[in-house]
């Protein structure tokens, strides 16, 4: 069943474990997630990313992730990913996605807080849920999300908690040494900004970057504030080495393959599912 980011990520919160937020780009993406979901018997977030309109529309994005949500038992949030186009945000509100997010990251402080501040106005009166940004990631290796030119700006604390209280957002995503993509070198999380953060702002937290971060450190971040975790990159090199292998062991029909990519996917997902519990 579909449901409001709210209707989940507060009982995340409160009891200081993660929900799941797995970037969808095909049907076999959105299944895996759910298909895991299941599994583990916990709600699941699939995540559709602004920049996939060109795999198909919202409208499709949402009858699809609907149709697998009604054949389940477990809650599903269809979540509209970074977005810094308001009128796509609108719309996807209007189609029924349970959470949008708004990416005024890269804005001035106080463009960000107004836009973000006018798609609460709307989302909400439709009972959608939204997160914004403030503060921005690097792009890493195999970044499909950011460039090259992103750089590093980690979320001020006193900031943090104006935003939140002008805005009314439902959660926050915060930079603290995440990357897009996938690392370089060894990170560096700055789990005393994140700290400070949650005891200033009080509502969910969001980490952007969640492939190939340390165990540890999503443990220590979830215990800081942390309800929500983004997964990209890693579900798309799973898939695309499965692939690579599969096809070179044999010859292989496509709905064959289809099954294989899901698979892949579930895997993925299950790991961090794992990772993210209480």
């Amino acid at each position: 069943m579909l449901v409001n980011l709210r209707d989940i990520i507060q009982d995340a919160y409160k009891n200081k474990y993660a929900l799941g937020s797995f970037n969808g780009y095909n049907f076999e993406t959105f299944k895996g997630t759910v298909d895991a979901g299941v599994e583990k018997n916990v709600p699941v977030i699939v995540a559709f990313g602004a920049k996939y309109l060109t795999n198909m529309s919202l409208k499709t994005a949402h009858a699809m992730v609907q149709s697998i949500a009604e054949e389940v038992n477990i809650p599903v949030c269809l979540h509209l990913d970074h977005c810094s186009d308001m009128d796509i945000i609108f719309e996807a509100i209007d189609i029924g996605f349970g959470s949008v997010m708004y990416d005024g990251s890269m804005l001035p402080f106080e463009e960000n807080l107004a836009n973000t501040k006018k798609v609460c106005e709307k989302a909400h009166a439709k009972g959608v849920s939204v997160e914004a940004e403030l503060g921005s990631l690097a792009a890493g290796a195999e970044s499909h999300e950011g460039s090259a030119d992103d750089k590093e700006v980690y979320t001020d604390p006193d900031k943090a908690k104006e935003f939140v209280e002008e805005t009314k957002v439902d959660c926050l995503a915060v930079s603290i040494g995440t990357v897009h993509g996938l690392y370089k070198g060894t990170p560096e999380i700055r789990i005393d900004i994140l700290k400070e953060i949650n005891e200033k702002c009080q509502i969910p937290l969001v980490l952007h970057g969640g492939s190939g971060t340390p165990e540890d450190v999503l443990k220590a971040s979830i215990e800081n504030g942390i309800a929500k975790i983004n997964v990209n990159t890693e579900i798309s090199k799973q898939v695309v080495e499965d692939t690579l292998k599969s096809l070179s062991e044999k010859t292989v029909h496509y709905s064959v393959l289809s099954l294989e990519q899901r698979d892949s996917v579930k895997k993925v997902v299950e790991k961090y599912i794992d990772i993210y519990k209480n």
